[in-house]
């Protein structure tokens, strides 16, 4: 029992990605790494693999699915000398709890990776997931050819950050998004670059999966994969250098009300909307809404009011009475349910978002509520400060696949110090300068590549 308590207490720190391989000698590419969590599809198990992944202080979890017999491969997995077992898709539920009962007899860990609806939110697994996450990047038209944009007119930009929001906000502890490579596709490096920080923006970590092409050319040590290899992980470790900034938390003048039921699984809803307006935002989930939870929020969208009890209606209120401003959507006003094949919202639902996008829009303005960016039409950002105001952290995730230049950033809060940390580029050392708006601190920023951090820090 020892040994499972100590694994489950180290999956905080596993750095995951999916391996194409058994051979042992494949080992040797994570050496420089920060991965140390192998996911291993179950026709590759190996013992031999295992023993020497264990020698190099490598993790190797078990891949298994729906259909195959879970609960009894749980037992070949201990036979093979793996640390643990992934569930990985929608098990019947009787299933899934033979298996989870299965792993804690023989002593494994456990990581489930269920579609976004069947998330456990509510257990206490020390790591969630989700197989079911959206390949990052900017989507210039829609399934029709049409061009895509949000009802802000902003580009549309396929992203797990608001869906990743809420998960937050429902869980304190780690998150895997494990979503593959487009199939048939052969990436440009920068979407690689993309899926790392759109969940590690957020806290997360993307579960990282290469192209067909890409894994067979790795293992081959073809010396351009390599070479690409050591890219993408230089860009994994540069979020474990600063892993320590998942526990500051979100800073934004803005609040969300909003629960599955209401969209906030969805990735295009009411929190991405937001968000490409590159005003910082914040789910509060209705079963824990509260005044508490508003924290400090001067305005707050209701996404679904009917939805609400008595009591945080109440809440609701009580924000008013001390000077909040509430939207509620229009009655009747309902958000599709996500689905095994709808992760998005679907053109109906598009146009519904119009009908509340205005209003916000309204409400909005050009006000500052937490930081205003320029020139960052391709971008999506989030903003963490600490309680006492004394540190700030902006995170910037570049879509486009190109580097883009003179962005600037109004930050609210006089902040004296503040670098610019880019994976890739070190960290550079930037002057603040003052600005009216909302007495606050005016950053530029020469070149921002595919994701980079802006480490804030006030007068002492």
């Amino acid at each position: 029992m020892l040994a499972a308590l100590l694994l489950t207490a180290s999956l905080a720190d596993w750095v995951p990605a999916r391996w194409p391989a058994n051979d042992p000698a494949s080992l040797d590419l994570l050496q420089g790494t920060p991965v140390n969590c192998l996911l291993l599809e179950q026709k590759l198990w190996s013992g031999a693999f295992v023993k020497k992944a264990r020698e190099k202080n490598v993790t190797v979890l078990g891949v298994l699915r729906p259909g195959g017999g879970a609960a009894r491969a749980v037992g070949t997995a201990r036979e093979q000398g793996l640390a643990g077992i992934v569930l990985e898709g929608d098990f019947p539920e009787e299933e899934a709890e033979a298996s989870r009962q299965a792993a804690v007899t023989v002593e494994l860990a456990l990581v489930e990776l269920p579609s976004r609806r069947g998330i456990r939110f509510h257990g206490n697994a020390p790591v969630l997931g989700t197989y079911q996450g959206l390949w990052p990047g900017i989507r210039p038209t829609d399934d029709k050819g049409k061009a895509h944009a949000m009802p802000s007119g902003a580009p549309w930009i396929d992203t797990n950050a608001g869906f990743l929001r809420y998960a937050r906000a429902m869980h304190g502890g780690g998150f895997w998004v494990a979503n593959l490579p487009p199939t048939g596709q052969i990436l440009p490096l920068e979407r690689y670059f993309q899926a790392i920080a759109d969940a590690a923006m957020l806290g997360g970590r993307w579960v990282v999966a290469l192209d067909e092409d890409f894994a067979s050319r790795l293992i081959e040590r073809e010396p351009a994969a390599v070479r690409d290899w050591k890219r993408i992980a230089r860009h994994l470790q540069f979020y474990e250098e600063y892993k320590e900034a998942r526990r500051m938390p979100p800073y934004g003048q803005m609040a969300v009300v909003q629960d599955a039921s209401s969209g906030a699984l969805l990735s295009g809803s009411v929190l991405d909307m937001i968000t490409v307006k590159h005003t910082p935002v914040r789910p509060v989930p209705g079963v824990r809404l509260s005044q508490d939870a508003l924290g400090r929020a001067t305005m707050a969208v209701n996404v679904d009011p009917e939805a609400l009890s008595p009591q945080q209606k109440e809440a609701l209120r009580g924000f008013t009475r001390s000077g909040g401003t509430v939207l509620n959507g229009p009655p009747g006003w309902k958000m599709p349910a996500t689905s095994k094949d709808n992760l998005t919202v679907d053109e109906d639902a598009v146009e519904k978002l119009d009908q509340i996008w205005k209003e916000m829009n309204t409400m909005i303005g050009r006000r500052n509520l937490g930081v205003r960016l320029f020139n960052v039409s391709s971008m999506l950002s989030y903003l963490q400060a600490s309680p006492d105001g004394g540190s700030a952290l902006l995170h910037l995730v570049n879509y486009s696949g190109y580097p883009v230049e003179n962005v600037t950033a109004h930050v609210l809060g006089k902040y004296s110090k503040a670098w610019l940390v880019t994976p890739e580029g070190g960290r550079k050392a930037i002057e603040p300068y003052s600005v009216e708006e909302g007495a606050g601190t005016g950053l530029d920023l020469d070149l921002v590549p595919a994701c980079a951090m802006v480490l804030m820090e006030a007068a002492r």
